[in-house]
């Protein structure tokens, strides 16, 4: 059931962003989309989810690089291939941990809205 809620977690992120048409200067790739590169991009390229296009994966990078750190970038990656990590981290009680959870779930869910 952990893990189950941990993919979820990844899932939501990659579903939520089909690349619309909202734009944001200096990162587009000249369509007026959502698009960067960096280790989500990565991390959701290499992750083998058919929802992985390169498009989505580059649509929740750029709301990453607006929203999450470079540490919580390279922290959240890792959640894609260890999808129980994020688990872990959600349901610490340590405060560093229950941080980053805030911050990541804010992510998503301005991922959600504007890569959707």
């Amino acid at each position: 059931m952990t893990r189950i809620l941990a993919c979820f977690a990844v899932l939501l992120i990659l579903s939520g962003c089909g690349g619309g048409s909202t734009s944001n200067p200096g990162r587009s790739g000249g369509s007026g989309t959502l698009f960067a590169t960096g280790p989500i991009y990565s991390a959701c390229q290499s992750s083998g989810r058919r929802a992985a296009s390169r498009e989505r994966c580059g649509c929740v990078q750029a709301v990453a690089n607006t929203t999450l750190s470079p540490e919580e970038q390279r922290r959240g990656a890792g959640f894609f291939s260890d999808p129980h990590e994020a688990q872990e981290v959600r349901q610490s009680d340590k405060s560093r941990d229950e941080r980053f959870w805030g911050k990541w779930r804010a992510y998503s869910n301005r991922a959600a809205q504007l890569c959707t």
